[in-house]
């Protein structure tokens, strides 16, 4: 197990590519893992899974360098407990709307005295208690993602960014599109120039920015800094490579 993988690669100045994983398909994460992305988020927020798959889907990431990031549905001091002693290398947030909400996220993934992550002993993340504690280590701690998905974020985000404990501050075209009153519309320019104009601040507040965002439409963003970027999901992979097959051969030998 490589428990500080992601920390490891966000510390060298490089950008970091990934997908996000919806399906709940351990042989999709697998044939993904040898395609060379720097991470993939497991969602757990929208998509059906359970800590066994989850389990099972890790492994499949066991014998590679590709960090596994999970996203969790809310502040969820169980969920992101147990998630952590799975062994993921972060722990994604969504919904972080303000500071103190970012400090309670913070909370969840760290043990105590300094948060309120309980200690385990016989689990994955420890080798199932042959790794000991090491206490008090910034580096030993698990990377924290929290999103920024609302104009409320967007108005907070300096604060948000400058927690200590918050390392990547991930943007959500999507969501932030909705807030807006632009429902699927997030590559709108007003859409684009708020989430710019967060990323701008959080580089300026020394922290990490990501987004979502396809290959075509990320430039925006990775001019303005962002340096962790996914760039879709299997399942989009997926269906779209299964549209275009059909509709081309429908093009080519169709009546």
């Amino acid at each position: 197990m490589k428990p500080h993988l992601l920390r490891s690669h966000i510390t060298e100045k490089r950008r970091l590519f990934g997908l996000f994983c919806c399906s709940y398909s351990v042989q999709a994460v697998e044939a993904i893992s040898y395609s060379g992305y720097e991470f993939l988020i497991f969602d757990s927020e929208h998509c059906p899974n359970s800590l066994t798959i989850l389990h099972t889907q890790l492994l499949a990431l066991a014998h590679c360098n590709t960090a596994a990031i999970i996203r969790v549905g809310d502040i969820d001091a169980a969920q992101i407990k147990r998630l952590l002693d799975l062994g993921a290398h972060a722990i994604m947030v969504p919904n972080v709307d303000t500071a103190d909400q970012a400090i309670q996220a913070v909370s969840c993934c760290r043990h105590t005295p300094t948060g309120r992550r309980g200690v385990a002993g016989s689990v994955r993340a420890s080798r199932y208690g042959r790794d000991k504690l090491p206490i008090r280590q910034q580096a030993a701690e698990p990377v924290l993602i929290v999103q920024a998905e609302s104009g409320r974020a967007l108005q907070n985000i300096s604060q948000i960014a400058t927690v200590d404990g918050v390392d990547i501050v991930f943007f959500g075209p999507n969501d932030l599109a909705a807030d807006m009153g632009l429902l699927g519309n997030p590559s709108h320019p007003d859409v684009v120039a708020a989430i710019t104009e967060g990323i701008t601040q959080v580089r300026a507040a020394g922290k990490h920015a990501g987004v979502l965002a396809s290959e075509q439409s990320c430039g925006p963003y990775v001019d303005a800094g962002a340096n962790i970027i996914a760039l879709g999901s299997e399942i989009g992979l997926l269906v779209a490579g299964a549209d275009e097959l059909r509709q081309s051969a429908s093009r080519r030998y169709g009546e």
